[in-house]
């Protein structure tokens, strides 16, 4: 068997592509070094957006607003997006990205700490994408799961921390231990709540998709 690595830029290279605005704004983040999600990933969000079909869509963690840009693009003509920042530093970046490219008018910026944001938000959604501090999943998850529709998804990214969720506590830093103990806290949970059911993917750096049942 080839190696991960090999495999990844093998079905990496059969890609199409995004929309020239989205090479864009990816090559600006990451010009800045702003996370951006990986290419297969992209692929997987592009194919649940159509597999789906969304409409009231909720995004834990903005950045500098790719993500959600590209889940306006590939969604339903009547979709919603609202997508949660904290980072006062990227928001302006965001807000900029989302006037210049949001034609359509889909997406909503709130700004604020996602942990209070989703005490405040009503049920009603069909899909959330994960994509925030990684030692907050196992809080926001709760949230999650009172404003998600039955039948709804659950995407989170970047659940396999470059390989360091599977080593032994020890292996990793001392700074990351938090981090390491949160998420296996967080994989456990989405394996075993009898509200969802959950496969994870070695797509990316890792991403659990969850139906709400």
């Amino acid at each position: 068997m080839a190696d991960n690595d090999r495999i990844t830029t093998f079905i990496n290279s059969l890609d199409p592509g995004n929309d020239p605005f989205l090479d864009e704004v990816e090559r600006a983040a990451r010009a800045d070094q702003v996370p951006i999600i990986r290419k297969d990933s992209q692929a997987l969000l592009k194919f649940l957006m159509a597999q789906s079909r969304p409409r009231r869509i909720l995004e834990v963690g903005c950045a500098v607003g790719f993500s959600a840009l590209l889940m306006a693009r590939y969604s339903p003509e009547d979709a919603k997006i609202t997508t949660i920042e904290k980072y006062e530093k990227r928001i302006p970046k965001a807000r900029e990205n989302f006037a210049k490219y949001d034609r359509d008018g889909k997406i909503e910026l709130i700004e604020g700490d996602a942990l209070e944001v989703l005490k405040g938000l009503e049920p009603g959604y069909d899909f959330i994408f994960m994509d925030a501090a990684k030692g907050q999943y196992i809080n926001f998850l709760p949230d999650c799961l009172r404003i998600l529709d039955k039948g709804g998804l659950l995407l989170s990214d970047n659940v396999l921390q470059d390989g360091d969720v599977f080593e032994s506590r020890f292996a990793v830093t001392r700074r990351n231990r938090t981090i390491h103990a949160r998420m296996r806290e967080y994989l456990y949970e989405l394996k075993h709540n009898e509200m969802l059911n959950t496969v994870i993917l070695t797509v990316g750096d890792g991403m659990a998709l969850s139906v709400r049942i």
